[in-house]
Order: structure tokens, then C-alpha cells, then sequence
């Protein structure tokens, strides 16, 4: 430690299981959780803690988050005001989520993410599950906004290629290399051929003139089997539609006699018959005429039969009930939102002049960046590997990355995982490990664990259990500042940390007792509620990582926490305090509905009966108790437990002299305890890690 410095104590069990558990899985722990761990009395049970918050399903939850606000992870495509849906983007949130948890070492993540679809092969007869997987894991080249679906020009081709290739170089090599897409860099050496040269490793699969729609890259993963048996039940919808279209005749027929009856004379209802069954663009003057003086004959088609008969109308809509339920039993579709290259394409790439994709001048060959190669040895990748269908410039490309020679990847990595440990990167800047980037602050403490991390299999949890094990990462937040580090640049003690805005809302959600444990699946539906916030609507139980991504609507609460809205990717949140975030605590639903709920909770605990007013006059401390510990984890002391049940006392007296105050069908009590559950889960202790 510099300048005579040194690190504060060790934080007291109690602080170092509640932060071990934000800090791994986002989750705080359930009492017995953490009375199991505060009884624990072998020597080593920080490390044993630790492998069991490593193993829980919930470690990839909360990791994948940091991952996927790398790689710009939304469900819309952005660019446009109508932000088309991603109907299949979660399989890739999905499939980090599974890799984080199963350790899968970063090197094949990084490799499966760059070229999966090259390791994958192409199809034989059903895509196999390894074949999915590696498809899936592609998606991370799919993250851009891509407005092409909507208007497919060559500026949004072109802009979809520029942002991926942001997403790609800010998330694995830590430099800004879109800077020299019009020109040189002007601070990193990065000449604007490099960046080109760059782009030709993407170029084979993101080729701005043979372009792809989003729906057109969508890879199905229904089998043939499903898919014959698909196409059985199709034929045997199709029946029915058949009968519909044969009774649908019937009653065109029958009405239309039952409305040429109104036609006085007998001749002239023939000639309206024939004029009628005259197909619209062979009718005469004397057929327009003759329908036009009896409207409810021309007016008669399928599509109205309900104004003439409603019984009949119904009739015909019995034959498409029919035919969906029969529908229904088709095995689903479901797809893969991937980045396919086609075999044997070897595009050129161009570089243009300022940018400009109707500009282009001398070619490129697909390369390295120059900066990150060994002086004089710059690495350049075949335009086309023999040994592969494809170009293999990706795959090429990602093994050079991971072989353990590249001077940024592993630099990159651990210092993103020792960010999200400490709250700040060994550099501050972890998208911009440039000119105009911080500096490190520990550059060979940086080296020591990039080299470990590497040695030990580029395994992420063995690098959490070398951090987390650090008396760095152990120290409490109590110690008095030192001046020579009043910023904490050293390490001198812990850094208080306030929770991201997916675990504010999942501590919520835990502390109420209403957060499953399910993994995986669609995401949670956003809608804009009366004053035009966004919200999740119906289901609310499930973890913050499975709502809804839109770029056109983030979710108020977790916007105002801080959560990024996508519009390319995001190296590192920002952590504010501002106004908008106590608006929220004190009125926005869903807090409110949270507290009452946990008031609920703490009703069942503490045992009140259905007289709870006398209840909680008679004996407020064992539900105030509990309150507390199931939104701080801990009991309140004799200073707190006192101001409690005074605000409990007068709360309840004010709330029974005025019933109006009351929301409908709402106990005074239940509603005492909602406000004091309501202070707490806006508390700094709820919301911060010490």
C-alpha cells in the first residue's frame, strides 16, 4: 500500500453475507439463509458461501445482466419510431444466462458468440441441440439496432454494420475503433484503414449489398417430424375451412333469394340474379344499374352477411372456432434470431471515403488492428479458410482473440468483473482502454489477473473466488477516510454501493415474499399505464432481467434506477441520486404495491388476527420486528424498534379518525403497516450495499 496507507478491517460476517449475496446472485437472503450462515462455525465459510451463491441458478441472472448490457441486449429493433418487436431475442438472454452458470470458459464464449454459426456447420436433418446452442450464441452479432425491417436503404445497412462493430470493439477490445469510420482516429492510433479491415471480418456475413432483413435471418428450430405433423393438422383445419366455404355459399344463396324476393317484378328479379352472379369486372351498364336500384342486393358479400343474419353469421364463425382449435394442437414454431453466413461469399471490402457507404475507394483485406499487433507483425486473417464452408474470418478471428496472445481481451474481462465487484474498473473507462481513457489505477495488478485468469482456464467464478477472497474486497466501510485517499483510489476500505435498478426492483420483489425462482422463457410484456409510464403488466413476480427490453420504452422505475436505454451498447451505468428516484419510492404502483404486500407477509409472520388494530396497539414490536427483517435482514435496534411504534401508534389513532384517508376495502392496520414497509423498502439501507 502506497504512502504508509492501509487496508480498513475485515466487515463484520453479518455485512459480508449480505453484500457476498447482492454482489453474486442480486438477491438479498431469506432469513433462514442468513441465520444459517451466521451460525455456521467452520473457519472457512466465507469460501463455502461463496460456492454456493456460484452454483445457484441465480448467479447467471445476475451476471448475465452485466454481459448483456455489453453486448447492447434489446427485445426491439430500435432505429425507427415503431421499434418493431424482437419476437426471439430472449434465446440469446438465455443462453448467457446458461453459460455463466455452467462456467463455460470465457474463451469458447467469446468464440461461440463471434462465430458460432461457422462452428456449427450447416444442417442435415434437424438442427442438433450443440448446432442450437452455437446459433444462439451468434445472436450477440444481432444486438445492433437494426431498422432494416422497416426501410431498407443503405444507410440503415450501414449503420447496423457500424454499430455492431462499436458493440464488438468496446465490449471485447476496450477501444473506441468506431472513431475511425470516417477518418483517422484522432486520438488512438487506429488509421481508418484498419477499421475497414476490420469490418471485412464481418463483411462475408453483414454485407451492406447483399443485405438480410431481420425476418429473413430467422432461423427455424422445428424439426421435420413437427413439421409433418403440422402439415396433417393443417389438412384437417383445412376440411373444415372447406365445409365453412360450402355453407358460406349456402347462405350466400338463400339470402340472396330471400332479398330478390323484394323485387316486384319476376322478369326483372332474373336480371338482377344474373347481374349479381356477373363476376364485377364483367358487369355491363344494365347490370350497375339494375343492382344499384336495389342496394341490399349489391351490398351482399361474405363479409356481411352479419347485417342480413346474425344467426347465420355466428353459424360461420363455429367452422373458425373449429378450425383454430384444431390449430392449436400444431407443434410450435419457434425460431432463432442468428447471424448466418452463407457459403462460398467473399465479399470486398471497401474503404469509404468519409464514411459514406456511395463513396467507396481502395480495398482492404480483413485484419487486425495494427495498435494491438506485435510492431511489424500486424495479423492478417485468409480472405477464405479451405477448410470450412464459409470465409472463416470470424472464427479466425475469435481464435486470435482467445489464444491468450492478444494484449486486451483478458485485460478487458477481469476489469469489467473487478468493476462490478468494487463499483469502479482498475480503469475507470472499461469501453475505452485509450488516450482519452482513464489511465489504471493498478496496471499490474491488472496484468497479475488477466494472467490468472487465463491460467486458470478462463474460468469467470475461479476469478470471482480470487477477488472476492481479497482483503480489499473484505473491508468495511467504517473506516475513517484518509486523506492522502479521500477517493478511495487505493482501496483503503470498502465503497458503499447502491444497488442497480434490477435489484432495487428483484429486493422488492424478495423482500415481499412474491419473486419466483423460475429461469428462462419469454420476456414480461411493458405497456403505458394512464400517465404514460411504462410498466411491466400482468405478471410481476418474475426477475427484473425478464422484462421486456424496448428501446422506445424503457420501464419508468428502472429507468429512473439507472438502467440503460439501448441505443447501442453500454460499458458502464451511471449511478445518480436524483428526484425522480424518491417520486418513484414514495408514488409509483409498483413500490405501493409492494409494500402492501409485504405488510401482508409480515401480517403472517407476526400472527395478527383479524382484529389486527388491537393487535398492533396492544403489541406493535414482534410485527415491526419482522418488517425488518425481511426488508433489511436484520433486527431493529432499541432506538429504532421505539420510533417505529410511536409512527405505528399515531399512524393507526389518524387513519381511525379518518376512514376516508383509507384506500377501499383496506384496514386501518394493514395500512399502517404498508407505510412503515414503505419506509423501509426506500430506506438507503434497502437500497445500498455496505
Amino acid at each position: 500500500m502506497p504512502n504508509g496507507l492501509a487496508f480498513a478491517p475485515d466487515a463484520d460476517r453479518f455485512t459480508l453475507i449480505k453484500r457476498l449475496y447482492f454482489d453474486l446472485i442480486g438477491l438479498p437472503p431469506s432469513p433462514d439463509e442468513l441465520n444459517r450462515w451466521m451460525s455456521v462455525s467452520d473457519d472457512a465459510w466465507f469460501e463455502k458461501l461463496v460456492d454456493e451463491l456460484l452454483n445457484s441458478p441465480h448467479y447467471g441472472e445476475r451476471w448475465a445482466r452485466h454481459w448483456l448490457d455489453v453486448a447492447g441486449y434489446a427485445d426491439s429493433e430500435g432505429y425507427h419510431q415503431d421499434d418493431a418487436v424482437r419476437p426471439w431475442a430472449w434465446k440469446y438472454r438465455d443462453y448467457v444466462i446458461q453459460s455463466l452458470n455452467d462456467d463455460k470458459p470465457f474463451d469458447r464464449f467469446l468464440l461461440e458468440q463471434l462465430a458460432g454459426d461457422e462452428l456449427a456447420g450447416a444442417k442435415e436433418d434437424d438442427w442438433r441441440p450443440e448446432q442450437i446452442e452455437l446459433l444462439t450464441a451468434v445472436g450477440f452479432l444481432r444486438m445492433a439496432a437494426d431498422g432494416t425491417g422497416q426501410q431498407d436503404t443503405a444507410e440503415s445497412r450501414n449503420q447496423v454494420v457500424s454499430d455492431t462493430l462499436k458493440i464488438v470493439s468496446t465490449a471485447l477490445l476496450g477501444l473506441t475503433v468506431g472513431c475511425a469510420q470516417c477518418h483517422d482516429h484522432r486520438y488512438d492510433p487506429i488509421p481508418q484503414t484498419d477499421y475497414y479491415s476490420l469490418r471485412a471480418i464481418f463483411e462475408p456475413a453483414l454485407d451492406y449489398r447483399n443485405w438480410q432483413t431481420p425476418s429473413r435471418r430467422r432461423i427455424s428450430l422445428m424439426t421435420e417430424v413437427d413439421r409433418a405433423k403440422a402439415d396433417e393438422i393443417e389438412k384437417e383445419a383445412q376440411l373444415v375451412l372447406e365445409k365453412k366455404k360450402q355453407k358460406l355459399d349456402e347462405f350466400i344463396s338463400t339470402t340472396l333469394e330471400e332479398q330478390l324476393e323484394k323485387v316486384p317484378d319476376k322478369a326483372e328479379r332474373d336480371q338482377v340474379r344474373v347481374a349479381y352472379r356477373t363476376p364485377a369486372d364483367k358487369r355491363t351498364d344494365e347490370h350497375k344499374q339494375l343492382l344499384e336500384k336495389y342496394p341490399s342486393v349489391l351490398t351482399l358479400n361474405p363479409r356481411k352477411l352479419y347485417l342480413y343474419s346474425e344467426e347465420r353469421a355466428d353459424k360461420l364463425k363455429e367452422f373458425d372456432e373449429q378450425a383454430g382449435e384444431i390449430r392449436a394442437k400444431k407443434p410450435p414454431e419457434e425460431f432463432v434470431r442468428a447471424l448466418v453466413e452463407p457459403a462460398g461469399h467473399l465479399p470486398e471490402t471497401k474503404v469509404f471515403f468519409r464514411g459514406e457507404p456511395d463513396q467507396p475507394r481502395e480495398n482492404v483485406p480483413p485484419a487486425a488492428l495494427t495498435v494491438v499487433s506485435p510492431p511489424g507483425e500486424r495479423h492478417v486473417f485468409s480472405p477464405n479458410d479451405e477448410l470450412v464452408p464459409t470465409s472463416g474470418r470470424r472464427l479466425a478471428f475469435a481464435r486470435w482473440l482467445t489464444s491468450g496472445q492478444h494484449p486486451l481481451v483478458a485485460r478487458v474481462t477481469v476489469n469489467r468483473v473487478w468493476m462490478h465487484h468494487f463499483g469502479r474498473g482498475l480503469v475507470a473507462t472499461p469501453g475505452d482502454f485509450g488516450k482519452l481513457g482513464v489511465r489504471p489505477t493498478h496496471p499490474e495488478l491488472l496484468d497479475w489477473l488477466a494472467d490468472e485468469f487465463m491460467a486458470h482456464g478462463w474460468s469467470l467464478k475461479q476469478l470471482h473466488r480470487l477477488i472476492l477472497k481479497s482483503t480489499a474486497w473484505r473491508q468495511a466501510a467504517s473506516q475513517p477516510v484518509a486523506f492522502k485517499d479521500f477517493t478511495n483510489r487505493f482501496y483503503t476500505r470498502w465503497s458503499v454501493m447502491r444497488l442497480d435498478a434490477e435489484s432495487v426492483r428483484d429486493h422488492m420483489l424478495a423482500a415481499a415474499g412474491r419473486l419466483t425462482d423460475s429461469l428462462f422463457g419469454s420476456p414480461l410484456a411493458i405497456a403505458q399505464d394512464d400517465t404514460g409510464q411504462v410498466e411491466v403488466t400482468g405478471e410481476q413476480d418474475r426477475r427484473s432481467l425478464y422484462i421486456q427490453v424496448r428501446r422506445s420504452q424503457p420501464v419508468a422505475m428502472l429507468q429512473s434506477f439507472d438502467a440503460p436505454v439501448m441505443e447501442t451498447n453500454c460499458d458502464r451505468r451511471p449511478v445518480s441520486t436524483v428526484a425522480t428516484q424518491s417520486l418513484m419510492l414514495l408514488n409509483g404502483n409498483f413500490m405501493l404495491t409492494q409494500a402492501s404486500q409485504l405488510a401482508e407477509r409480515v401480517a403472517r409472520k407476526a400472527k395478527l388476527s383479524s382484529e389486527g388494530d388491537v393487535d398492533l396497539l396492544a403489541q406493535p414490536q414482534t410485527p415491526i420486528a419482522q418488517a425488518w427483517q425481511l426488508a433489511l435482514c436484520r433486527q431493529p435496534s432499541e432506538d429504532e424498534l421505539q420510533l417505529a411504534a410511536t409512527f405505528v401508534a399515531r399512524q393507526l389513532k389518524y387513519l381511525q379518525a379518518n376512514p376516508d384517508k383509507l384506500p377501499k376495502n383496506t384496514s386501518p392496520a394493514h395500512q399502517v403497516m404498508t407505510n412503515l414497509c414503505q419506509v423501509l423498502m426506500g430506506s438507503n439501507e434497502f437500497l445500498y450495499v455496505n
